[in-house]
């Protein structure tokens, strides 16, 4: 019980710290709590930089790489929410991990649902190429995100196709594990009718199962986790129970964890009495450490 009031302390100390310190800043560094935080930008698309803020153990060993997670914010492709999965990334680099957030273009910055697809590979790209500055291990490397971000995480595996042509495509954008909570796994939408003629114009003849994460699963996709409640109106537990069928039968691993009764959105920290942050938090550890990514024991 104490272990528990101590990490939800200073995470909520972190928290506020990083929303009065770093709102905007590139390039910024500062120390909070023995985390060092960094921003980058990897990306400009017209007038728009793209950033990455890295958070890391400030006491690192500048010869060790260690393993990474870059997390992308849920929103319905619509919205920004820049100040989700920082709980999760203070916890994990509370493990020994390095962790990223990463922000993306949106509908609202008014692209396509493709641009941010590109984006999510990009920001895995430049991860991975900027391994050794960063202390990462490449071959380590997870990525994560709730609803649309879960979402752009499983796209950034399973589609092929999207990524910018003027990147070294020779570096993979694809990540070697997913921790995702209540994804968007399945277009079109389970229960939805047919698409109207306007959202057909969007695609631009393509179809929109070449952008659908469950139809495009093969052998050898990165080991997945699903967080999904019962409860969930946005997204079906259909879409995750599906997934993961269909990439066991595929020959990989893929394992839903429910939260009965639970609603979309429940796994966020919200103001740190919420059990569901903390349990999805342990049994991620728990998933990572099953695949050499860290111990189980608290750095």
């Amino acid at each position: 019980m104490k272990k528990t009031i101590c990490i939800m302390k200073f995470i909520k100390s972190f928290i506020l710290c990083t929303i009065v310190i770093l709102p905007n800043e590139i390039h910024a560094q500062i120390v909070i709590d023995n985390i060092e935080i960094e921003s980058h930008i990897y990306k400009t698309r017209g007038l728009k930089r793209l950033e990455l803020t890295v958070f890391q153990p400030s006491n690192k060993n500048p010869d060790k790489k260690l393993p990474a997670i870059i997390f992308f914010h849920g929103g319905g492709l619509r919205e920004r929410h820049i100040w989700e999965f920082r709980p999760q990334s203070a916890y994990l680099v509370n493990r020994g991990m390095i962790a990223v957030v990463a922000t993306y273009t949106v509908k609202r910055n008014g692209i396509t649902i493709f641009e941010s697809i590109a984006d999510a590979k990009s920001a895995i790209r430049w991860i991975r190429e900027h391994a050794d500055e960063l202390g990462i291990d490449e071959n380590l490397i997870a990525a994560g995100g709730g609803s649309a971000g879960g979402y752009l995480a499983a796209c950034s595996a399973l589609i092929k196709e999207y990524d910018e042509k003027d990147e070294d495509l020779s570096i993979s954008s694809i990540p070697n594990a997913l921790v995702l909570f209540n994804p968007r796994l399945v277009l079109p939408v389970i229960g939805d009718p047919p698409l109207s003629k306007k959202e057909l114009r969007y695609l631009n003849g393509r179809t929109v199962e070449e952008i659908s994460p469950v139809h495009n699963v093969y052998n050898g996709a990165p080991p997945t986790i699903i967080f999904q409640g019962t409860a969930d109106k946005l997204v079906s537990i259909q879409e995750s129970q599906w997934f993961c069928e269909e990439m066991n039968n595929g020959g990989n691993s893929c394992e839903v964890v429910l939260y009965e009764g639970r609603e979309h959105g429940f796994f966020n920290y919200f103001s740190g009495n919420n059990p569901d942050f903390l349990s999805t938090m342990e049994i991620t550890v728990k998933f990572l450490s099953k695949l050499g990514y860290i111990s189980q024991d608290k750095q």
